[in-house]
């Protein structure tokens, strides 16, 4: 009983050192942060059920991959794109008024840094962080299933391509065929791969900083003159995007207003820098209201992304409720 207690542990390490890598792959999969730590669940609750059968020909990893791909294939089946607003829809209005919020599954949701980082070799989380932004998230769904799945055990992974045959039973042959269409249509897309992103440095935080305190004064002003000329703001659930300083302007000063007197701490999502944002409550306190996911380029912003979700906040390791 002891012996079998000690290898029931010791499997359950074994499974749970491959979770990170695991959610990032099916992040990248499906773009949404909910359903990669569903999809991560089911895979760890097959390879449970199926390890009586598991002959060691593979190794355990490569035999985890193999179950999450299908776990991803089988909820991708039949199913729309997520997608970023910028990708699906006409610029919208800055004066508002904006459409109603569509499901959750529309959209391509943001992922904590914390739960998809899981190395300590800079030159992989570099290729982490890079295979996770969300314009490379948002391009990936345009691929089939096994398109998609073969460029990310290929070119982020940099599995070999017998590997990648044998892990989705298919040949070498298909894989590199199924590669090669993958990469146009991310080249079409204006979506490289092997860009090394953007070092957060000292004039870098000095600009979040900046970007933060103009935030919690709510002086919008000075917070569009960190923008660039034409930088773009999304709001998922809701329908909505917006390009340049000047309409972001009049949305933060005309339907964004309740924003004023917000709380903001600082996350990190997407291998991007991100804050968690809280709106005063009519009774007191605040309550969760959205992650911002930026993108910087060139010592300024290029993009704010953001997430109005409360649940997402859980999912990130934050509170739903401050008080005052």
């Amino acid at each position: 009983m002891t012996g079998t207690k000690l290898d029931t542990t010791a499997l359950e390490l074994d499974f749970e050192q491959h979770r990170g890598e695991l959610t990032a792959y099916c992040y990248r999969m499906l773009g949404s942060g909910f359903e990669a730590e569903d999809a991560v669940q089911e895979t760890l609750v097959r390879a449970w059920r199926g390890f009586d059968g598991f002959e060691g020909r593979s190794s355990v990893r490569s035999w985890l991959y193999r179950i999450a791909s299908n776990v991803c294939f089988d909820m991708l089946k039949g199913r729309q794109r997520r997608a970023l607003p910028m990708d699906v829809m006409a610029m919208g209005k800055a004066e508002g008024p904006v459409d109603p919020p569509l499901p959750e599954r529309t959209w391509i949701g943001p992922i904590p840094d914390a739960r998809i980082m899981a190395t300590d070799d800079p030159a992989e989380e570099a290729v982490a962080r890079e295979s996770v932004r969300l314009a490379f998230i948002a391009a990936l769904q345009h691929l089939p299933a096994r398109q998609r799945a073969v460029l990310i055990l290929r070119e982020v992974l940099k599995w070999k391509a017998s590997e990648v045959a044998e892990l989705l039973d298919t040949t070498v042959v298909s894989v590199n065929s199924a590669l090669q269409r993958a990469r146009t249509t991310l080249a079409e897309k204006h979506v490289e791969m092997g860009s090394t992103p953007e070092t957060i440095d000292e004039e870098q935080q000095a600009l979040l900083a900046r970007y933060v305190d103009a935030f919690e004064r709510f002086d919008i002003d000075s917070l569009v003159t960190l923008l660039h000329e034409d930088a773009t703001m999304s709001m998922p659930p809701y329908p909505l995007w917006l390009q340049g300083p000047n309409d972001m302007r009049t949305w933060l000063l005309g339907p964004g207003a309740d924003c004023r007197g917000s709380r903001y701490a600082r996350i990190d999502a997407n291998g991007s820098p991100a804050f968690a944002q809280w709106r005063k409550s009519p009774d007191g306190g605040y309550t969760a209201w959205a992650i911002h996911v930026l993108e910087l380029s060139g010592g300024g912003i290029a993009a704010i992304n953001f997430f109005v979700d409360e649940s997402l906040f859980p999912l990130f390791g934050l509170t739903v409720r401050l008080e005052s």
